[in-house]
């Protein structure tokens, strides 16, 4: 991985964290989540007229990445609903680089170095601590639950974005089709089981959503575009060093606890990081 890869692949990790944290700290983040994806279109809009229409295989990726992201805003709802964010956000990402992983190499036949295997276990490890003693104590086990299912949806459409954006004439010509279609989807659905809640929660809070819509294209974006300069699990795995910013936004700004132990996990973090860099 070259040095400008690895820094934008930091440069989407602190958006990654932001974005979340701004979803995390609403009231209704079902509905919160669902006007960030409209202002993902939003964001994309603008680059359609410019970039390549996708195949029909590229289309059926796009598909398939829709299905999946749909399962995984609602886990990822439903876990922030459970849990602090410095528990819930670290264990959803954590565990989804080694997952992502194993399938790059079973279904991609992607073989990290040795460097970059360790890079992701030491990511993981202290991804997955952070979240185990974050807190000051042991983590819900419903927010636990709702945390490692939302992991496997995030290793589910890393995968298929990471081969639609190789397989696609372009990693912003995958982003932008797939980025307007989801929020149309995503708020189709918000309002067909919200109804008046939804019309509601998008008149108060339109501009935070379209914002964090911004953020959270922009970050993915440069993710899928990172996929076709490296292999997809250390990219994945690096992406999560967004866990890190998570834990400085969880504890200035929204007044979440803070221990040695997420110190300790933080250094951990800090190691794979290093290491995906050597690898």
């Amino acid at each position: 991985m070259t040095t400008f890869v690895f820094a934008a692949v930091l440069a989407a990790a602190i958006m990654h964290a932001t974005w979340n944290a701004l979803i995390k700290a609403r009231s209704d983040r079902f509905a919160s989540i669902s006007i960030a994806s409209l202002g993902m279109s939003f964001a994309a809009l603008p680059a359609l007229p410019f970039v390549d229409f996708p195949d029909a295989g590229v289309w059926r990726l796009i598909a398939a990445s829709l299905s999946i992201h749909v399962g995984y805003r609602l886990f990822l709802v439903r876990a922030y609903e459970a849990g602090d964010l410095a528990q819930t956000y670290p264990l959803a990402r954590g565990a989804a680089p080694l997952m992502t992983a194993l399938g790059a190499f079973a279904l991609l036949g992607e073989t990290p170095t040795p460097v970059a295997v360790a890079g992701i276990a030491l990511l993981s490890f202290g991804t997955v601590l952070m979240s185990r003693l974050g807190g000051g104590g042991g983590v819900n086990p419903r927010a636990a639950g709702y945390a490692l299912l939302t992991s496997l949806f995030i290793a589910a459409y890393t995968l298929v974005d990471g081969q639609g954006a190789r397989l696609a004439a372009t990693a912003t010509s995958y982003a932008a089709w797939h980025f307007a279609c989801d929020g149309m989807i995503s708020m189709a659905i918000g309002f067909a089981t919200r109804g008046r809640r939804m019309a509601a929660a998008f008149a108060e809070e339109w501009r935070m959503g379209i914002f964090a819509g911004v953020l959270s294209a922009g970050s993915y974006w440069i993710a899928l575009w990172a996929m076709t300069k490296a292999p997809i699990a250390s990219v994945a795995a690096l992406r999560e060093s967004s866990i890190l910013f998570a834990m400085l936004i969880s504890v200035y700004a929204l007044g979440e606890k803070a221990t040695p132990w997420r110190i300790g996990a933080a250094a951990f973090i800090l190691a794979g990081v290093l290491a995906l860099r050597l690898g």
